[in-house]
């Protein structure tokens, strides 16, 4: 029996998601219960991945498939593509398993040709709304199945409109549709080399094919990295019989959301054109009005679409994004999928749903993604400093949070200043999914048109990204680089500010301001935290970082890295007469003189910890970080310690190294220099004493990096007991105490039975395992690893997300290892992986006692860890995405 690659709408499901794309089994399901779906069918995601094996051909059984399902088509709709007397006129639209708003391509009204125009004006017995249809389609054709530029037919277009004096494309006359008909055509004849097709299967196959690799256009692919979507999806492709929008005054198309996208609010949100196409919505050529203004001009449709909005919200148990169709007065149904939404409004219907009873709490927490949280974390402007800020204009609040950045008007722009460091703010007249990469590396999207549901604002919202757009007060011309506001001009490369709360746009730069965690965020954070069962730590070196990090949930100190300590303007030259000393007693003197600073250290970071648990990493970079290398430096210090230059810049080129992060550091640094790990055991002996004694219970836990024999460890740890114990002894105050180790380098990993007889934990440092697992270095791979992850070599940066079939494998050995020779032992990650979502999911797996990450990560962490629990409860029936 040959495979099913094409489905009837009356065929499939929701649950069919994998097969049919979301828009294939959404419209399937929207079929079944009921709700005015133009008819058609889908070609399925596994049709696409065949086209790909077979060398981009669609072969002889899918072109039979898809041909049976058209005569179908027909037969219900009683029409025939191509018709000259009653045609049918189809959408090809793509459908990926998960929403890529504006990332592949779609073309309406296929099917018309110099016949079936007229056909269609016999039909409808409206000719003007038939030569806009084809027109549309020649160029929406042109573009997407031919690769034609879009600009040349928008030129005529423009020239039409201009020569005539016309505002709008809806002042057409027919006389001016029929001429622009005949110029689209010789574009394209120019353009391909051949006539238009008037051969609508021709068209149609032409149209499959483009939507199939529109799955690996330039814009689709950096979609699918930015949201972590396979690649091996592929795309599936509908086909479905046209309703108009474009007839008339009784006609329209919109865009609407069963809630608020930006704030989360129980109220119907969306836009809608009369006598228009889908298109002319979210591209933001014409402004578009408010749903609510339906009501007014054709109440009995906006009541059957509300009610509908209702069924579907309910059916679905989630926000929806619904697009819809008026033809003649009658309402259509083309699409419906789970709404793209700020991170904020994601938590707000979630919290709103539970309340509601609607969905559990478990179901909420699966239901926001953890990097969306980001989004939440970061500040918005300072309150204090709008009162006086010089406000430009106001736009549409298309996605809220505040940016401020040089004003840069093109995407490669945008995106070159963005890596050279820049705070960059994208300006648009309107942006087009092809600016997918700008809107990535800036800071905040600034258009001067579209709506609330334009290109620029649904894919804003969906990152994250500050967006305002609409903002028609607003000069924007890309070919000079300028914008102008009356009388000022604003030049590419100045500050602008941009708030998406508000809509408002200011000139220069405005201070920000945290943001408080609280409302419906705090309800929805109680909930990770009822569900999950693995801890959460954050990585400090500092009281202010520590502090941060338990405003946002951490539940203790999983990485405090002591050198960070070391670098202070006041504590260099001592640190530095440690390292130049010649002899053991002059080395313990200068130690002697950081003891109390650290102490101190210590002391703040106890206090702040309030009694929750503190990882305490001993000195770990090559002592050579420390000191200057020009000589210019070198005979600056050379004076302040009393030595000829000479004799200073050789001891610096002695501690020298060529490969220092293979080198002299680690616990390679407290054998070589035992005094070295002396004081730092004393200084956090004595602060945790202090801290004792001003009301706060301690509890340190001493971390030894670079292990990479057990024998070192046997050698230091008995320095690093012997040290506090003297001091607990010395002082009559008692605290518990751990000591264990980093687990950074492969060889630890493979003998990880041996060091976890000597070590009360291990933690995983992921950076250095990855670096020395993979024999690349963190500093220098980024020269490559983008070329690695853009050719395939690697699914993923290894330093951003573990890479669980590597070093992952390590991780587990050493799990499995170290709790095989103590069941007991405490287990954490303390690299930047331990706040990435899929990472986190990892280490829970591996039974990890917790992870541990940067404070703003925090809270990604918490919700990833209780996901994971999720996930583990009921059998991995949730889906990644």
């Amino acid at each position: 029996m040959s495979t099913k690659f094409v489905y009837s709408f009356d065929e499939g499901n929701k649950e069919m998601r994998g097969l049919l794309g979301g828009k294939g089994a959404n419209l399937a399901e929207m079929t079944n219960i009921g709700l005015p779906v133009p008819q058609g069918f889908t070609i399925t995601t596994e049709a696409c991945n065949d086209y790909y094996d077979n060398d981009h051909k669609i072969v002889d059984e899918i072109i039979k498939q898809i041909d049976e399902k058209l005569a179908q088509l027909e037969k219900e709709q009683g029409k025939k593509l191509g018709s000259d007397s009653n045609p049918l006129l189809v959408s090809v639209r793509s459908g990926a398993v998960f929403s890529m708003p504006g990332m592949m391509d779609t073309i309406l009204n296929l099917g018309l040709n110099d016949t079936s125009v007229k056909g269609l004006i016999e039909a409808t017995k409206n000719e003007r709304f038939s030569y806009d249809s084809y027109r549309r389609f020649i160029q929406m054709f042109s573009d997407v199945a031919m690769e034609v530029p879009k600009y040349k037919f928008e030129n005529v277009l423009d020239a039409y409109k201009e020569k005539n004096g016309y505002k709008f494309d809806t002042e057409l006359t027919v006389e001016d549709l029929k001429g622009i008909v005949e110029d689209y055509k010789a574009i394209y004849k120019e353009a391909v080399g051949e006539d238009f097709p008037q051969d609508p299967k021709k068209q149609l196959m032409l149209s499959i094919e483009a939507v199939f690799r529109s799955w690996n256009n330039p814009r689709a692919i950096v979609y699918r990295k930015l949201n972590d979507i396979p690649g091996n999806l592929g795309t599936a492709v509908n086909i479905q019989s046209m309703v108009f929008g474009n007839m008339g005054q009784t006609s329209g198309t919109g865009v609407a959301f069963t809630r608020n996208p930006s704030t989360g609010e129980n109220r119907l949100f969306g836009e809608y054109l009369i006598n228009a196409q889908g298109e002319d919505v979210v591209a933001g050529i014409r402004t578009p009005q408010t749903i609510d203004t339906l009501k007014n001009e054709m109440p009995e449709i906006y009541d059957e679409f509300v009610k509908i909005t209702h069924i579907l919200e309910g059916h679905y148990k989630d926000m929806q994004d619904i697009e819809f169709t008026i033809e003649n007065g009658r309402l259509f149904i083309l699409q419906t999928r789970n709404g793209k939404r700020t991170a904020q409004a994601a938590i707000n219907v979630v919290v709103d749903l539970v309340n509601d009873g609607v969905i559990d709490k478990e179901e909420a927490v699966m239901r926001i993604e953890p990097n969306q949280l980001d989004q939440l974390l970061h500040p918005t402007f300072d309150p204090k400093a709008l009162k006086g800020a010089d406000k430009l204009a106001k736009g549409l609040p298309a996605s809220p949070g505040a940016a401020t950045g040089r004003v840069y008007f093109y995407a490669d722009d945008a995106v070159q200043h963005a890596n050279a460091g820049e705070k960059v703010l994208l300006v648009r007249q309107e942006t087009s999914p092809e600016d997918i990469e700008g809107m990535v590396s800036a800071e905040g999207i600034l258009t001067a048109r579209g709506g609330m549901t334009s290109h620029a604002a649904v894919v804003a919202r969906g990152m994250g990204k500050c967006c305002v757009a609409g903002c028609g007060e607003l000069r924007v011309d890309e070919s000079s680089r300028e914008i102008r506001v009356g009388d000022l001009v604003i030049k590419e490369g100045e500050f602008m500010s941009i708030d998406g709360s508000s809509g408002c746009v200011y000139l220069g730069q405005i201070p920000m301001t945290s943001v408080e965690l609280s409302g419906s965020f705090g309800t929805f954070m109680s909930w990770v935290d009822e569900i999950r069962d693995m801890m959460v730590r954050t990585n400090a070196d500092n009281p202010r970082d520590a502090k941060k990090a338990i405003e946002f949930g951490a539940e203790g100190i999983g990485l405090c890295r002591t050198e960070h300590m070391f670098f202070e303007e006041d504590r260099i030259p001592a640190v530095r007469k440690m390292i130049l000393s010649e002899t053991v007693e002059d080395r313990v003197k200068a130690l002697e003189s950081l003891l109390p600073f650290q102490r101190e250290d210590f002391h703040g970071i106890f206090m702040a910890m309030e009694g929750r648990p503190c990882n305490i990493r001993l000195l770990d970079p090559p002592l050579h970080e420390f000191l200057p290398h020009d000589d210019a430096s070198i005979e600056a210090l050379a004076s302040q310690m009393g030595i000829r230059p000479s004799e200073l810049k050789k001891r610096v080129m002695d501690l020298d190294e060529f490969n220092p992060m293979l080198g002299h550091r680690g616990c390679r640094l407290a054998v070589t220099y035992p005094e070295i790990c002396e004081m730092q055991s004393r200084a956090i002996a004595q602060g945790a004493i202090q801290a004792i004694k001003d009301g706060v219970d301690v509890h340190p836990e001493i971390m030894v990096p670079l292990i990479g024999t057990v024998n070192e460890l046997k050698m230091l740890r008995p320095i690093i007991e012997r040290c506090i114990n003297e001091e607990i002894e010395k002082s009559g105050v008692k605290f518990d105490y751990t000591v264990g180790t980093m687990i950074e380098i492969p060889r630890a990993c493979v003998t990880a039975d041996e060091i976890a007889e000597v070590a009360d934990f291990f933690s995983f440092g992921t950076n250095d395992l990855t670096q020395m697992g993979f024999g690349y270095s963190r500093d220098d791979a980024g020269k490559f690893l983008g070329e690695y992850v853009d050719k395939g070599i690697l699914e993923k940066d290894p330093f951003q997300v573990l890479d669980q079939r590597g070093i992952g494998r390590l991780v587990e050995m050493a799990v499995k290892l170290g709790r095989g020779q103590k069941p007991e032992l405490k287990l954490g990650i303390c690299g930047e992986h331990g706040g990435e979502p899929s990472s986190v999911e990892f280490c829970y797996k591996q039974g990890l006692n917790y992870v541990s990450c940067s404070p703003f990560r925090v809270p990604i962490a918490r919700l990833a860890a209780a996901q994971a629990t999720v996930k583990k409860s009921k059998g991995n029936q949730h889906r990644d995405k």
